[in-house]
């Protein structure tokens, strides 16, 4: 890929291509093995770490665009097997759609729930999607479907399922062992599901009493290596004609515990403020970081909006604390005047399903360093 035309090289809203894409070699590596090995894999890791950019990354490789065909699913928006069903069908349609004929007819014999909703124009010979989620009637069928034909493809598949452990809440309580069910028996493909929510997902594939126990290689992602990071931003400035000083580089990894969309985030904007020739420093960090979060105020007006005065108690509560070991604690309700215990752990539940707390190694933190930012400076 030409990048000379990407005016700036810190890219975080879209797939980055592999000369701008930092680091990974490793992991890279690692999944390249266990796909050939014929292993599934659980990609797990805090939100924001990178795991969707390595998945498109690895995708990228030569011997995986030369040697597969790759599906990635981002369920992490579904709520039920039928949503999914639609996203998966979708993927699929979209990767063969430009195949020949005969691609076609298999497909069509192939998925038979679906038959109808797909067309072929009669002038373009160009298949089209032509169906709403509800359209999907029985999606148990529809999704085994799906499976077979990928058995039968030409060439051995990979599937990503983003955010794997939203099956979890599926309103079909019986989602885990039918996907368990077919996924085994499938020869010609093989899976990444990959996870934000720790916990969830360890449950899923390390308990005895769940479907996919055991059935996938874990691999946890970890942030970039410090030194790394500050080599690749210093040299990206150094390719545009500009300079930045390694401490800068360095006090945003730390800020950022190494996170890398947060590091991507910042080094843009830091990018942006400096000009040709120019060296940024520490003094561009503050107006770096008030600009992101400057753009994000209505966002985040928007979902402190949304919760109830003890969610709210809680979440200012947090950011005073930073990082809180018991949220449910004699000591911390005393501290910050909550009303008990009982209404901590539900003010809790409700802000960890709005993916706004997070726990690591079980302790509690806000999710968007951004968003505690802002809940500092406004509240």
């Amino acid at each position: 890929m030409n990048i000379s035309n990407i005016s700036n090289p810190f890219i975080v809203s879209k797939s980055i291509p592999n000369e701008l894409f930092c680091d990974r070699k490793e992991e890279t590596a690692t999944l390249i093995k266990q796909i050939e090995n014929g292993r599934n894999v659980v990609l797990v890791s805090p939100r924001r770490m990178g795991k969707t950019g390595l998945i498109h990354h690895l995708f990228r490789q030569d011997l995986i665009q030369d040697g597969y065909y790759t599906f990635f699913i981002d369920i992490y928006s579904a709520s039920t097997l039928q949503e999914m069903c639609y996203l998966f069908g979708k993927a699929v349609f979209e990767r063969f759609k430009s195949k020949k004929a005969q691609h076609w007819e298999s497909f069509l014999q192939t998925i038979k729930s679906l038959r109808p909703a797909f067309k072929i124009d009669a002038f373009t010979g160009e298949p089209s999607f032509e169906f709403g989620i509800g359209a999907i009637e029985r999606p148990e069928t529809t999704m085994e479907e799906i499976f077979l034909y990928l058995e039968v493809a030409d060439k051995p598949c990979i599937v990503a399922f983003d955010e794997f452990q939203q099956i979890a809440e599926f309103q079909e309580k019986r989602t885990e062992a039918m996907l368990r069910g077919m996924i085994q028996n499938c020869a010609n493909t093989s899976f990444i599901f990959s996870g934000s929510k720790q916990h969830t997902i360890s449950q899923m594939f390390h308990s005895k009493a769940r479907p996919f126990y055991q059935s996938a290689q874990l691999i946890e992602l970890r942030p970039l290596n410090r030194d790394v990071y500050a080599d690749f931003a210093t040299e990206l400035f150094s390719e545009y004609g500009k300079s930045i000083n390694r401490d800068v580089v360095n006090q945003v990894y730390d800020d950022y515990n190494g996170t890398t969309w947060y590091l991507q985030m910042m080094m843009n904007e830091l990018f942006s403020l400096t000009l040709v020739g120019e060296t940024c420093n520490i003094t561009k960090l503050q107006t770096a970081k008030q600009n992101i979060i400057d753009i994000q105020d209505g966002v985040y007006r928007t979902q402190l909006s949304l919760l109830s005065p003890k969610q709210k108690q809680l979440l200012q509560a947090m950011v005073q604390e930073g990082v809180v070991k018991s949220v449910t604690s004699a000591a911390f309700i005393k501290k910050y005047s909550l009303e008990s215990a009982s209404s901590v752990q539900s003010a809790l539940k409700g802000l960890t399903e709005k993916a706004l707390i997070s726990a690591t190694d079980n302790q509690y933190h806000i999710d968007d360093f951004f968003f505690a930012e802002w809940l500092r400076k406004n509240y």
